[in-house]
């Protein structure tokens, strides 16, 4: 089968591409019913953050490729019990680009990212999260893929306030998924909106720990002004500087507001409108429960009040 897949491959348009995407397609397979494939269509040029925390995101990444002179070549796998792969964990409100990130990496490395929610792992059964945990491990380990654990505060938060002995056995499990992951040969990365709440003690055990924080002024007008890159009808009036100034939003809620934007522009048979930008945010603030407040509006503030 695998034979043929490869002929078909090979014979289309973009041989080359058509059997990259084949091979990690075949390499994932035992992950299926397990987790969801995330695209990882963006490149490090496409995330706004500081160039030190782009640097650490390309080692992480490349740590596969390092590992054989590492660990074996000059012998740390067996002196330092050193693993090849590695576990990341990346901190901050939704919104800031921990997903993204977590797809750059795999893009850089050449896997795919499959993404598992703890959220929907942990059971409240006593030994069941363990089993969900081993099931996906096991055919990780036959796969050649990126973990990313996503919601990972689905446990941190219980390890962070014990109260009775449910609190003590959720211990257990954060307790067991970490082992269970440095055991692991291949490539992790948790998720968490927890960021200083958590025990040094955790934080040691991963081989790189990220913070992404809300963007500032600046950043928010670097994701602001990518709109410029794509082929969006822009009308003159939009100012992009002023949507960054004024409002403070994650690049995720800048990036869902541009595109209900687009979505209402072209349904109207017009183009993007400052109008619209600032409708579309104030969407993005009633869904973060933020109140619509006149001084953030201004002379917008009764329109998308109504709207």
């Amino acid at each position: 089968l695998l034979w043929r897949l490869a002929q078909e491959a090979m014979s289309g348009p973009a041989p080359e591409a058509a059997l990259d995407a084949m091979l990690r397609q075949h390499r994932a397979a035992p992950m299926r019913g397990l987790a969801d494939r995330i695209p990882c269509p963006h490149g490090f040029d496409d995330l706004i953050l500081p160039e030190t925390a782009k640097s650490r995101l390309r080692s992480f990444a490349a740590r596969q490729a390092s590992a054989p002179q590492v660990l074996e070549s000059w012998g740390l796998g067996h002196s330092l019990s050193g693993r090849p792969g590695g576990i990341a964990l990346f901190t901050g409100p939704s919104g800031v680009g921990k997903t993204m990130a977590a797809g750059v990496v795999a893009r850089a490395a050449g896997l795919d990212l499959m993404r598992i929610n703890l959220a929907t792992v942990v059971s409240k059964y006593i030994g069941e999260t363990e089993s969900n945990l081993e099931r996906i491990f096991t055919a990780a380990a036959q796969s050649e893929v990126i973990l990313f654990f996503d919601e990972a505060e689905a446990l941190f938060s219980k390890r962070s306030d014990v109260k009775d002995a449910r609190d003590r056995y959720a211990n257990m499990e954060m307790s067991y998924l970490l082992q269970r992951i440095e055991s692991f040969h291949g490539m992790a990365i948790l998720a968490s909106n927890m960021g200083a709440m958590l025990d040094p003690a955790l934080l040691r055990r991963f081989d790189l720990v990220l913070d992404f924080a809300v963007p500032d002024a600046k950043a928010r007008r670097d994701i602001w002004k990518k709109i410029s890159t794509t082929g969006l009808p822009i009308a003159r009036d939009v100012n992009l500087d002023q949507l960054a100034d004024r409002f403070d939003l994650a690049g995720g809620h800048i990036r869902q507001a541009i595109l209900s934007a687009a979505h209402e522009a072209a349904q109207a048979g017009t183009v993007v409108s400052q109008a619209l930008l600032i409708q579309a945010i104030a969407w993005e603030y009633v869904k973060l429960g933020r109140t619509l407040r006149r001084e953030d509006f201004g002379p917008d503030y009764d329109r998308v009040r109504t709207n």
